[in-house]
């Protein structure tokens, strides 16, 4: 598709979903279109559509943090939106988050809780949950979020995205609504690591404006034939036992891609992690907002209240004792970097509903960043993968750490662990995976899907939206539609998936009648696996060809 094409199909998805908490703002098509009007198509970035946090600065557009009473609307953008503008991507809209970047839940926010594409009812994650989202409902190709005590990992685990939370100060963060100012970073939300670490590159760099930016000096892994990767000794999954089941497994896959698997006493990160909710950066966290807390405590959400009224009774002994406690800490974890040279965790222990997160919403938001707030507290660059699904039927992610500076070597195992290649040209024209094959899928194992998780658990990866040639007809079987080759047919929208090919045969042995494998034809001309249906089948079913897709045909209504 051109980009034109690709805008377009944006908002149409969009449209599809409708009002699912995702945006806070949308801009409007013609703007895009008309950024889109004497772009260099030599751009690193040219014709990508992209969205943003909305606690990040875009000129004109009003930032919110989530909470209306707070808006304002900057008269500039944050230097990370300028560069990205300036690589020729194309900015969709603003994103939801949990107000003020404060939970990891994605349902501390006045814009409707984010629920995960790939289980209905499931958190979506935050704080950065718009931004995930986004991604993994396949709307833009990348989006940007932020993350202090995981923001931009616990959602990439939970959507089944990557999430790629660089070194601190590797992007500036000047024009994004704090946090904590000395902890926070922007954060990458993309389908693979090769296109996350291509946007990292473009926002990357110091800004002589920002005193928090800087440029961490490049290091180097371990010597040796594979790398050594620190495992925790004794993980905690707070009694969900399916997701130590797949975190064996993903320990399992590490030693065999040759790595070295070391046992890590994580007992002095985890206290380095619990600071941040238990220590003086509360007081920094109220001190990022001012006196808006004050002034408008009825406008916050009730537990972002709660969360940061409790920085008001830190002292300044106190905030001194916990900068002397987290230097003992990075001393302690200083020795297992010795004999590491990256740490793999999971990226959440368990998962949530969103009922359960509104039953005990501290308590559980405390769960999830059991395994993420120490890392910018410890100045660790990281990237949270997709690890498939637990034998639950959740989600699984790990996440790979290693001091400020690993930023590419990270980039490289989180690659290597998915099967992709570490680099690419641009997000909307990502290379597939070595040794993958197209697959088009028509309805049920579409990104949002019932049945998508189950694409995700046999390591298929989205690539992009297509259409069949002029020569197919789309049924509504009842519970997913049936793609028939037909004379006098029409072009119908697609998804096309990355898979190897062995996954291929697993896949068809669970695909029932009518339904099956086939060679479905392009618009473009290419001949591609895909969901087909025999014809005897479609003879009483509803012809819904004109709405041009599943999805659309589910918006409508079934009208």
């Amino acid at each position: 598709m051109t980009p034109a094409e690709v805008v377009a199909h944006t908002y149409r998805r969009i449209r599809e979903r409708g009002d699912d908490g995702v945006w806070i703002s949308l801009r409007r098509e013609a703007d895009v279109l008309r950024d889109l009007d004497g772009l260099d198509p030599a751009l690193p970035l040219y014709g990508v559509p992209f969205a943003v946090k909305d606690n990040v600065d875009v000129a004109g557009m009003p930032t919110t943090a989530a909470c209306p009473a707070f808006a304002y609307r900057p008269e500039r953008s944050a230097p990370l939106v300028d560069r990205l503008v300036a690589a020729g991507a194309l900015l969709i809209g603003k994103t939801n988050l949990d107000q003020f970047a404060t939970g990891l839940s994605g349902t501390r926010t006045p814009y409707g809780a984010c629920e995960s594409p790939l289980v209905p009812g499931l958190i979506s994650g935050g704080s950065s949950s718009g931004s995930a989202v986004a991604v993994a409902a396949g709307l833009v190709p990348f989006a940007i979020g932020t993350d202090t005590a995981g923001s931009g990992r616990v959602p990439a685990a939970l959507t089944g995205t990557v999430g790629l939370k660089p070194s601190r100060g590797l992007v500036p963060t000047l024009g994004v609504v704090p946090a904590c100012r000395s902890l926070d970073c922007a954060s990458v939300f993309a389908r693979t690591v090769a296109d996350a670490t291509a946007v990292l590159r473009v926002i990357a760099g110091p800004h002589p404006d920002d005193p928090w930016s800087r440029t961490p000096p490049p290091r180097k892994p371990g010597g040796g034939p594979s790398t050594r990767i620190g495992v925790p000794r004794t993980p905690e999954f707070f009694g969900d036992g399916a997701a130590a089941e797949a975190f064996a497994a993903v320990t399992e896959r590490l030693a065999g891609l040759g790595h070295e698997i070391v046992p890590v006493d994580l007992t002095p990160f985890l206290a380095a992690g619990r600071l941040l909710y238990e220590g003086p950066w509360l007081a920094e966290r109220l001190a990022g907002v001012g006196d808006f807390t004050t002034r408008h405590a009825r406008d916050l959400h009730p537990v972002t209240r709660r969360v940061l009224e409790s920085g008001r009774s830190i002292s300044g002994a106190e905030v001194f004792g916990g900068l002397h406690r987290l230097r003992e800490l990075r001393a302690a974890t200083a020795a297992e970097w010795a004999r590491i040279d990256a740490l793999a965790v999971p990226t959440v222990p368990t998962t949530f509903t969103l009922a359960e997160m509104a039953e005990d919403p501290i308590g559980r938001n405390t769960i999830l960043g059991h395994y993420t707030t120490f890392a910018n507290l410890l100045d660790l660059a990281a990237v949270a993968v997709p690890a498939g699904l637990t034998p639950a039927g959740r989600p699984h992610g790990v996440t790979f750490l290693a001091p400020a500076g690993s930023d590419d070597f990270l980039a490289t195992l989180g690659a290597g662990f998915l099967g992709e290649k570490a680099e690419s040209q641009a997000p909307a024209a990502q290379a597939p995976a070595g040794g993958t094959v197209p697959l088009a899928v028509v309805g049920a194992h579409r990104v949002g899907q019932p049945l998508h998780p189950h694409l995700v658990a046999l390591g298929a990866r989205f690539a992009a939206v297509a259409r069949t040639a002029p020569c197919y007809r789309l049924y509504d079987l009842g519970d997913r539609p049936g793609l028939v080759r037909e004379e006098g047919g029409s072009s119908v929208e697609v998804e096309l998936h990355e898979i190897e090919p062995a996954a291929l045969g697993e896949l068809l042995v669970t695909i029932p009648a009518p339904l099956g494998l086939g060679t479905v034809e392009l618009s473009d001309g290419r001949r591609v696996r895909g969901f087909l249906c025999e014809a005897y089948a479609v003879g009483s079913a509803r012809d819904i060809t004109g709405l041009g897709s599943w999805p659309a045909y589910l918006a409508a209504g079934r009208a």
